[in-house]
């Protein structure tokens, strides 16, 4: 943390990344660590890029940013386990490049890096960060890294919340805003999201062991009016059936291949992940699929690794 800092302090400009796909934990922990920075330094430039997420734009918004011809620049990636998945291609560029993440580091890719996969979330770690090192975290900031650990402890009910998690998570809670409209924003979803999970729960295959798919085709969010991102709101409906251990959503793309959500209540399905083109947590990962003979591969080991 101690070199992190210091790097900080050496940069006038920093640009702060994150992972396509946006989820809470990447917009809280990019953002939050935005607002923590521009008040401890007001005199440095400091900008979070990428792609305006439409779901997650009740959190922020992404800044625009035009660089200078040869201007030395410090970029920071928070919650990103591969250089794949960085949004905005301007780390390749930078000076100097850090990455703060909580997955396992199977890309170690940095001049420096911090990396707990321990941690509940990298918002976790930005707040701790923040807290430990006396930087100035601001009611904004503390909003953004509190949604940020809600998001990826599924409200404190998945196993890396630790006591830990709750300690921060009652630091941020001190500052001065409103969590009831913030948990309602995280919460609460259209009534197309409800139309979905119903349609997950009538057409979820589930095995004798305790494995579960759904396919979600082209066709399938056209007719709910849905895109990719929209479908990340009903990745934890399979396991709410007392009889499911772990489950795959595959979400076919515009371009035929699929994106597959994969989730687990106790069983680790990261390896899985890993041989498909993803990876993740233990029990919570993603994949890619590339044709409808690799959606059955993965379906079988998924049962296969519940034996």
């Amino acid at each position: 943390m101690n070199e992190i800092l210091e790097k900080i302090k050496a940069y006038d400009h920093i640009l702060i990344h994150r992972h396509k796909n946006p989820d809470p934990d990447a917009i809280g922990s990019q953002c939050g660590l935005r607002e923590i920075l521009r008040a401890t330094f007001p005199e440095k430039k400091i900008d979070a890029v990428g792609f305006n997420e439409p779901t997650l734009e009740f959190m922020t918004l992404m800044d625009e940013v035009v660089l200078d011809e040869n201007e030395p620049y410090l970029s920071i990636v928070c919650d990103t386990a591969n250089t794949p998945r960085i949004d905005d291609e301007r780390w390749k560029s930078a000076d100097f490049l850090i990455k703060i993440d909580h997955h396992p580091n199977d890309d170690a890719y940095g001049d420096l890096f911090l990396v707990e996969d321990y941690r509940s979330s990298a918002s976790e770690m930005i707040a701790d960060f923040a807290f430990q090192n006396n930087l100035t975290m601001t009611a904004e900031a503390a909003r953004l890294l509190y949604a940020g650990i809600v998001g990826d402890t599924g409200r404190f009910l998945y196993p890396a919340t630790s006591a830990k998690t709750l300690f921060i998570a009652s630091k941020l809670a001190e500052f001065d805003f409103d969590r009831s409209v913030l948990g309602r924003e995280m919460s609460s979803f259209d009534m197309k999201i409800a139309r979905l999970q119903g349609y997950i729960y009538e057409n979820l295959q589930v095995s004798e062991n305790g494995a579960a798919r759904v396919l979600l085709t082209q066709a399938i969010l056209k007719h709910f009016n849905l895109s990719d991102a929209e479908t990340s709101k009903i990745v934890g409906v399979p396991g709410n059936i007392k009889t499911i251990d772990s489950w795959a959503i595959f979400v076919e793309q515009k371009d035929g291949h699929y994106r597959v959500r994969m989730r687990s209540k106790t069983t680790p399905i990261n390896e899985i992940a890993k041989r498909h083109d993803g990876g993740g947590h233990m029990l919570a990962s993603g994949a890619n699929s590339y044709s409808e003979k690799e959606n059955e591969q993965i379906w079988n080991e998924l049962q296969e690794n519940l034996d």
